[in-house]
């Protein structure tokens, strides 16, 4: 239901992304912290919404479905303004493409498994790499205007591209078990693979 508490703390999510975006646009050092407040709150909706889900039994189908666009969006929205107030600049580039890939082709990868009703379970790795991606983006918002002993911006740069490095890692265990049941599925089609019922007694 798009009502219960843990779906609306998800779309609360994606609608601070709008409000994050003209936050941008206000001047430094406001406009760092005004951000840094935004992205930080939904970042924790990120976590409470799917400990609500469970702890009062409301998960469902919607929840699922939004959570990780409300994630991809939040991240893809922010690096995009992040190289547009030039937080984000020259080789940094670089590393934050590769996420944005990631996150197109982990996207397609879900959709496709989902149809062979096919769960990726998210992994340890893909935990830390998420956690590192969000201390990378925190760190470059607050760019130059952290206290002088903080060098912020060279510390979200170096775990941007550590974040980059699991993104390609991780990325590629989703496109390896992608591949493995395309082509199952291909050999089903074809009748040169397993039937449905022997598949279920392996």
């Amino acid at each position: 239901m798009i009502t219960s508490l843990p779906n609306l703390l998800t779309l609360s999510r994606i609608l601070a992304i709008p409000a994050m975006l003209v936050a941008f646009l206000f001047d430094p050092p406001i406009a760092n912290w005004v951000v840094l407040a935004i992205f930080a709150l939904a970042g924790v909706t990120d976590w409470l919404d799917g400990y609500l889900a469970r702890a009062r039994g409301e998960v469902s189908g919607l929840g699922r479905f939004l959570d990780p666009i409300a994630d991809k969006l939040l991240v893809a929205a922010t690096l995009m303004m992040l190289v547009y107030v030039d937080h984000i600049a020259d080789w940094t580039i670089l590393p934050a493409l590769v996420i944005l890939c990631r996150e197109i082709l982990v996207s397609g990868l879900r959709e496709f498994l989902a149809e062979l009703s096919v769960s990726v379970p998210v992994s340890k790795l893909a935990k830390w790499k998420t956690m590192v991606q969000m201390l990378a983006i925190a760190f470059l918002i607050v760019g130059d205007a952290a206290p002088a002993a903080i060098p912020a911006h060279p510390i979200g740069v170096i775990c941007l591209w550590v974040a980059a490095i699991l993104t390609m890692y991780t990325g590629y265990d989703y496109l390896k078990t992608g591949f493995r049941h395309m082509t199952e599925e291909n050999d089903r089609e074809s009748g040169n693979g397993p039937s449905d019922e022997s598949r279920q007694a392996s």
